[in-house]
């Protein structure tokens, strides 16, 4: 039986830049364009300023740049900061089954690298795209398992793709990768505590994977060593995180069809910034508004139904899920999520700001969720809302798939559109011009350390245009 790291070594790095299917291509530049605007957004907020202020201090002066503010930091600190600030918002992309956030410890990775070594655009779509197919397919061995345990699975599975990522640019073997992955899984982390109290942690696991992938990756390149079936073994990470024996576990997601199949299509971009779980019941919501007019005032309740794993993520406990106490718990609540987006008309890179508003806050109280058991599983974002108005009349709307999903996807345009919503606090009109089109040619760069060049703030025209 072959060693699932030592099968996924050989082909993350015998993979090419002309192997890749023209469709995965152009998602992976897309998903550069939205991870670097999201790191902008995310580098204005005070959980980015914190996270900026704690990677000066535990490695100032090294060759990476933080985006936006140009600070030039270690290599592992720049992962994790560009990585944690694009997570900073909930708004970045995310894979169906698994629900891993992959393309942002990915692509903060590929760039904080490119940093410090030449990296062409056609190596670094290639490496980013071999290391969100891995997280994608690390997920889904035992899709839906980890979230109802507490534990988060962009922190467990990222963490591999970046490795991975990590060893091609390096110049790894195959041997030496399959040792990266071992001791990858020695850092397997990703507690989701702070979904009770609204702390802001789980947003570091981007950037924690980022750093980790990484660090694994130069840790084994210098020799040192890790378990190659750290994914099957005896202690390995399945064994270790879900300790019921009768969980299943297909490993053969891990490995099966690289190269002709491509899990990582199965993801989706996000229009909001809020629990992908969610997004299905946000668009059924703003459609009914305005397709009729609703106003707050006109509510009696609201019903949705659900599927059974998304209750402990984001329905219960009613409590918590009805009266967030931080902007970033409020992402995570299906009941505050449903009366912000009927309230406002909208969610965009500036909601949740009012999840302390008591109009909002009453409004959630008046949403109410039902398990339907025909609903379906991880893999597909369905969502519904069942509107009754204190007139009597009731006003149903159905999602069948979330807006940004392959089957629902979101247009070049409206990934732009994000984009420069997410980059206009940090970057004008003509530097957001010039960074989209750098990465729209992504692979025809030599360099594209070029990239992270073109996100930083001018402070100097900003500061004469009085911004």
């Amino acid at each position: 039986m072959t060693v699932v790291a030592a099968a996924l070594a050989d082909w993350a790095l015998n993979l090419s830049f002309s192997d890749l299917p023209d469709d995965v291509v152009r998602a992976t530049r897309l998903r550069i364009l939205d991870v670097i605007g999201l790191a902008l957004a995310g580098g204005e907020t005070q959980f980015g300023r914190g996270t900026r202020q704690a990677a000066m201090a535990m490695a100032s002066d090294g060759p990476s740049r933080i985006w936006g503010a140009g600070d030039r930091v270690g290599l592992g600190a720049a992962a994790l900061t560009n990585a944690s600030c694009a997570q900073a918002l909930e708004f970045d992309d995310t894979h169906n089954e698994s629900i891993v956030h992959m393309s942002s410890p990915a692509v903060a990775a590929g760039l904080a690298l490119a940093d410090t070594r030449r990296v062409s655009g056609r190596e670094l779509i290639a490496a980013v795209a071999v290391a969100n197919e891995i997280s994608c397919r690390a997920g889904s061995v035992a899709s839906g398992q980890f979230h109802k345990r507490g534990l988060h699975p962009t922190g467990l599975f990222a963490p591999f793709g970046v490795t991975a990522l990590a060893a091609r640019v390096l110049g790894a073997d195959s041997s030496t990768l399959a040792h990266a992955f071992g001791i990858c899984g020695s850092f397997a982390s990703g507690v989701l505590e702070c979904w009770v109290d609204g702390t802001q942690s789980k947003f570091l696991h981007s950037g924690w994977a980022a750093q980790s992938g990484i660090a694994a990756a130069l840790l084994a390149d210098a020799g040192v060593s890790g378990p190659p079936r750290v994914f099957e073994g005896r202690f390995g990470l399945f064994a270790s995180h879900l300790q019921d024996p009768d969980v299943p576990r297909d490993f053969g997601r891990l490995t099966d069809d690289l190269g002709s199949h491509w899990e990582s299509r199965n993801s989706s971009f996000k229009p909001y910034p809020a629990a992908h779980v969610l997004h299905p019941y946000i668009d059924a919501v703003l459609r009914a508004r305005r397709e009729h007019a609703i106003a707050p005032s006109d509510v009696e309740r609201i019903d949705c139904p659900v599927a059974a794993f998304i209750v402990p993520i984001v329905c219960e406990p009613v409590e918590e899920k009805v009266a967030p106490a931080t902007q970033a718990h409020g992402r995570v609540c299906l009941q505050y999520t449903i009366a912000e987006a009927l309230s406002l008309g909208a969610l965009g890179r500036t909601a949740y700001e009012s999840y302390n508003d008591a109009a909002i806050r009453a409004l959630a109280r008046r949403v109410h969720y039902y398990v339907d058991p025909d609903y379906p599983g991880p893999g597909r974002f369905k969502g519904a809302v069942h509107i009754t108005l204190r007139d009597g009349h009731r006003i149903d709307a159905v999602q069948e798939h979330n807006l940004g999903s392959p089957e629902n996807p979101m247009s070049e345009s409206e990934l732009r559109a994000k984009f420069d919503d997410n980059a206009v606090g940090v970057l004008d009109a003509l530097q957001r011009d010039r960074l989209a089109a750098a990465i729209a040619d992504v692979a025809y760069l030599d360099d594209v350390s070029v990239i992270a060049g073109l996100t930083i703030r001018d402070n100097t025209k900003r500061t004469k245009d009085g911004l």
